[in-house]
């Protein structure tokens, strides 16, 4: 059955009084894959440093007003009291970086739309930044990686997770 669809079949928030407290945790990845061209002027910090400013710094920065604004985007995710929010990015080959996004809080429902949205906005930075250097950019590969708290766990292959982002 469909959480955010009533008996009536109507789309619905769903209600989360009755749920228990609890730390709660999510961790998502996005990759995004970058023409040569661009992935050469990473610097000896892995930053690109273009006329628009720092890049992937930015790109945390949009993230992380993606992750406290996903209430207002999603229609039926709850508004939440953050606890933490980090972003790892991180050069995984030649053309691609990966972008983790972690966000906590000790609530009754979780953080996976948080941290994916916060990915989602990193990821869509980042192309806005570098799309005057070419349009050959992709985003790709936007998934949950790992989440804790609430009614199940889910981890991914030790090669998938974010466990440098803690």
């Amino acid at each position: 059955m469909l959480s955010h669809i009533d008996k009536n079949n109507n789309p619905t928030m769903v209600n989360v009084s009755d749920k228990n407290i609890t730390k709660r945790s999510a961790t998502a990845r996005v990759s995004i894959i970058l023409p040569k061209n661009i992935m050469t002027l990473l610097d000896e910090n892995n930053e690109l440093n273009l006329k628009k400013g720092p890049v992937f710094q930015t790109a945390i920065i949009a993230g992380t007003m993606g992750v406290k604004k996903t209430s207002d985007i999603i229609p039926f995710c709850h508004p939440l009291n953050l606890e933490g929010i980090k972003f790892k990015v991180d050069k995984s080959s030649d053309k691609r970086i990966n972008i983790f996004c972690t966000v906590n809080l000790t609530g009754k429902t979780g953080v996976e739309m948080e941290a994916l949205t916060g990915c989602m906005s990193a990821a869509l930075t980042v192309y806005d930044m570098c799309k005057a250097m070419g349009h050959d950019i992709k985003i790709t590969d936007c998934e949950l990686v790992e989440k804790t708290g609430g009614k199940s766990d889910i981890k991914r292959p030790e090669s998938q997770r974010a466990d440098q982002c803690n």
